[in-house]
């Protein structure tokens, strides 16, 4: 098995809050739509171009099936009444050799505290270690937030083709 699928660590968020940040497993497909399900249409929109509540069967086979070679992903999970829920996501995707692709989103009461961060911060160190060059990320340009986060991890602003999205880039070696 691939180190990186059995990748967590625990953290705590600014406010004290302990969150774990662990690889995605197979079994998260439940808590990963229920989190879904807790995010408003704009950020969801935020983090697929598009207001999209419902996946098909194929859409979540592809974010589920992850190999943590080519497709890696990470979800924060905090307690709430005694059990481990997914508040946020991230991943990085290979889409040519040495350049993979980086996104996440953090259900709406998580945002602000510093989860995205914790994401994208540990899965640039991630792709660090697996040898890739660059990552890249697209942001649509009313997503400030978003955009600091990715500011504060170095990225660059690239190319911009379409004027609602900022292409970023992030070069590793």
């Amino acid at each position: 098995m691939c180190p990186i699928a059995s990748y967590t660590r625990q953290d705590r968020l600014r406010d004290g809050t302990p969150v774990q940040i662990r690889a995605l497993r197979p079994d998260d497909e439940a808590a990963m739509l229920a989190a879904l399900e807790q995010a408003s249409m704009r950020s969801l929109q935020r983090r697929f171009f598009t207001p999209k509540r419902h996946f098909s069967e194929r859409e979540r086979t592809f974010f589920m099936e992850v190999d943590f070679k080519t497709h890696v992903a990470l979800v924060a999970c905090v307690d709430d009444a005694g059990r481990s829920v997914i508040v946020g996501g991230g991943r990085y995707i290979v889409s040519e050799p040495g350049c993979a692709e980086l996104a996440f989103v953090v259900i709406d009461s998580w945002q602000g505290r510093g989860i995205g961060a914790m994401l994208a911060h540990d899965l640039v160190a991630l792709a660090r270690e697996a040898g890739l060059k660059e990552l890249i990320a697209d942001v649509l340009a009313e997503n400030t937030a978003m955009r600091r986060v990715f500011d504060k991890l170095g990225f660059k602003p690239a190319a911009r083709l379409d004027p609602e999205t900022v292409h970023l880039r992030l070069m590793l070696s």
